[in-house]
């Protein structure tokens, strides 16, 4: 399943309307704010159809899983938007991830709580906001979206210590960068440890780069420490990959339409993260060229001063 869909789920009362386009949307919110509200008329209409009062409204079919039946109902669902609550208790354990990974379904997840085990974008986690009768979706991490999601910075961050998500060739591109400059570059050697690597650090300066694409389930860890540590930042473009093609290095019309509308090239039962998506491209596109990318180990080509600068631009206001 590839593209963007429009939701429109109403009844008399109510009316929720919004888009999804990854495989999967966190929706975050307190109580009262109409989560298990809009959870429960999409369960109605998909049991009850026109007899339940809500109008649901997609190019797909919206439905929801019960945990009694879900492990043998979800592998014969396909093409479909799957809204799942944070009261489904399998939504954490590894066989969920496991047939989410292997579907060409995508999932809305209602809930309070990170999902450890499930990819998600920092772009893709959202709040309900209400204005009477009308429900929309709004970012959660929307004062983040043009500082740390691959945008633009609102101000300048001059970092006294980088520290890295893996250990991958993001990760020495960005030493190199560093050594040159007498900046610490730190590997946080995964996702999950950034925050302790953030507790190791004796800087006050600190910019965190990690891949946007995946990295929903760290953010509110992240966001609450730099509340309390307002000189740390964080940089998550989709993937370093991602910022090798979005810099220009790579020529051709079909990698700027890819950047522009990913949506509707990534087919998500194939690439469970966007991160994947960017990876195999820039693989594809470079393989008989002398930019031929390893994500294991760094081309040196990546490092020729014109290359550097080409990709350190598309992190404007960052200042090594």
């Amino acid at each position: 399943m590839r593209g963007q869909y429009h939701i429109i789920v109403q009844n008399k009362r109510l009316r929720y309307e919004f888009d999804i386009r990854r495989n999967i949307t966190i929706i975050r919110g307190d109580s009262a704010t109409g989560k298990t509200t809009l959870y429960t008329m999409i369960a109605l209409a998909a049991r009850q159809g026109d007899s339940s009062g809500v109008d649901v409204q997609c190019e797909k079919k919206c439905r929801t899983l019960d945990e009694l039946d879900w492990k043998i109902v979800l592998p014969t669902l396909h093409d479909c938007i799957i809204f799942l609550d944070e009261d489904n208790l399998f939504l954490k354990t590894t066989e969920f991830a496991r047939l989410a990974r292997n579907s060409d379904n995508y999932f809305a997840i209602i809930t309070r709580e990170d999902l450890p085990n499930l990819p998600y974008s920092v772009e893709e986690i959202y709040g309900i906001h209400t204005s009477g009768r009308y429900h929309d979706m709004k970012k959660i991490y929307n004062e983040f979206y043009h500082i740390y999601s691959g945008e633009t910075l609102l101000e300048e961050v001059r970092p006294d210590e980088c520290i890295v998500e893996d250990s991958n060739s993001g990760y020495y591109f960005f030493r190199d960068i560093c050594e040159g400059k007498g900046i610490s570059c730190k590997t946080a050697g995964g996702k999950s440890k950034i925050k302790d690597k953030l507790k190791e650090s004796e800087k006050e300066n600190i910019l965190v780069i990690a891949d946007g694409a995946s990295a929903g389930p760290e953010m509110n860890e992240l966001s609450q420490y730099m509340k309390i540590h307002p000189k740390t930042k964080c940089y998550l473009p989709e993937s370093f990959e991602w910022m090798i093609l979005k810099s220009g290095l790579i020529d051709g019309n079909t990698i700027q339409d890819i950047l522009e509308h990913p949506e509707d090239f990534i087919e998500s039962q194939t690439y469970f993260s966007w991160e994947q998506y960017f990876t195999n491209i820039l693989i594809q596109y470079t393989q008989d060229t002398y930019l031929k990318y390893n994500k294991s180990k760094l081309n040196e080509s990546y490092l020729h001063e014109k290359a550097k600068n080409m990709i350190l631009n598309v992190m404007e206001n960052i200042i090594f």
